[in-house]
């Protein structure tokens, strides 16, 4: 069995350069598909470690070339990888804290290549960019680039002081909804007109009065993009991006009948038409494993974090794609114990302080651990595939 004070050495190791990476990725601050110098930091890192480098990675399928895949086989046996995340945000930068949980990750797997004594089988770090937008985990997921792995894992920035075992989300889909209507002059001729933005209000409507009858987990939120230029003319055109959540991926479907039964109703009460676009790919709830769960938290509160509980899910994450092809986990790593919320400004600047650089490395000792638990220990490893594939029977 590996001592934790093992990988805590290794860990430190490479915290230094895993923390200038952090200040990198925060500078550099680039946008879903165009994170070039950010991978490119990552990349090179993990290829002066010992890692057979691919980068870029399935860039013919992405239709960009930012995704990385770093391998390190170490003789034959099991399969692990760690997940990268290192897109920022529109005008705030690193608010979601990517910058300092994708160095965590690389860092994992830095460790992982000087314990290579302590274990055998294969270590991955799999940088997935444009999580963001429409996450990389996505189609990769669906290619099948993960169903061979026993464990795929990564951690997420969290704050206020405790840490969670996993991070649980739902489902996603988005669409953008067009309307279609007839132009006319608002007071000399309505009667010649159709309001397409009158179907849009009337279409957001019908859902807020079916939400009285939505199951706890539905989430539907949704902005006008366009509605008309004038006041004096009847609208013919109006746009809405909306989107809409669930907690199994099996009741997006009857969430699309829905909403598009509420679109069509308001279109043909106005004497308008509607079209669906999709806006972004369908993001997966989480599958998650009861055995990672529990030696997550065990690690977790080995390494030194205090130890919550797994919160309901409130957002969404392409982890969850990956979720249903292999056994994954994406524990929380507080970085700060002021509780602040993602996607600001204020989280964005935690990134940079000590503590947070601390809680990455003991994310790292608590990754790199779990990875080696699976790696290590057979009757572990066929704990965690049986109770993946329970949980996906349930969630089917």
């Amino acid at each position: 069995m590996v001592q934790p004070s093992e990988i805590q050495a290794a860990v430190r190791a490479d915290a230094e350069d895993a923390r200038q990476l952090v200040r990198q990725l925060f500078d550099y601050a680039e946008l879903p598909y165009h994170e070039v110098q950010s991978s490119a930091a990552m990349a090179k890192l993990l290829e002066r470690a010992g890692f057979e480098v691919e980068y870029p990675f399935f860039q013919e399928k992405l239709g960009y070339g930012t995704a990385y895949r770093a391998t390190l086989k170490n003789g034959e046996g099991p399969k692990v990888a760690f997940l990268a995340e290192y897109d920022a945000l529109p005008v705030i930068g690193h608010g979601c804290g990517h910058n300092l949980h994708g160095p965590l990750s690389v860092l994992a797997g830095l460790a992982m290549a000087r314990l290579t004594d302590r274990f055998s089988g294969t270590v991955q770090v799999i940088g997935t960019p444009a999580e963001e937008e429409n996450g990389a985990k996505i189609p990769m997921a669906t290619d099948g680039v993960f169903d061979d792995l026993d464990l795929a894992v990564m951690m997420h920035s969290f704050s206020g002081g405790a840490s969670c075992p996993d991070m649980d989300v739902l489902s996603l889909r988005c669409y953008v909804a067009e309307f279609y209507g007839q132009e006319a002059h608002a007071v000399a001729g309505p009667w010649a007109g159709a309001s397409a933005l009158a179907a849009a209000r009337k279409f957001l409507d019908l859902v807020d009065a079916r939400r009285e009858s939505f199951t706890r987990d539905v989430r539907f939120n949704a902005v006008l993009l366009e509605g008309g230029s004038f006041p004096n003319t009847i609208p013919g055109y109006a746009k809405i991006r909306l989107e809409f959540r669930t907690d199994s991926r099996g009741k997006l479907a009857e969430m699309d009948r829905i909403v598009r039964c509420c679109a069509e109703g308001a279109a043909m009460a106005m004497d308008c038409t509607v079209t669906f676009t999709p806006g972004l790919l369908d993001f997966d709830d989480m599958v998650r494993v009861n055995a990672l769960e529990a030696e997550t938290a065990r690690l977790l509160a080995e390494n030194g974090e205090t130890v919550g509980e797994i919160l309901p899910p409130s957002g969404s994450s392409d982890l969850g794609n990956v979720s249903y092809r292999c056994p994954s986990i994406q524990p929380l790593i507080s970085i700060t114990d002021e509780p602040l919320a993602l996607h600001t400004e204020k989280m964005r600047d935690a990134t940079l302080l000590p503590a947070a650089h601390r809680a990455m490395e003991r994310g790292a000792c608590t990754l790199a651990g779990l990875a080696l638990r699976v790696l290590n220990d057979e009757a572990f490893r066929a704990a965690v595939r049986s109770d993946f594939q329970q949980a996906l029977k349930e969630k089917s």
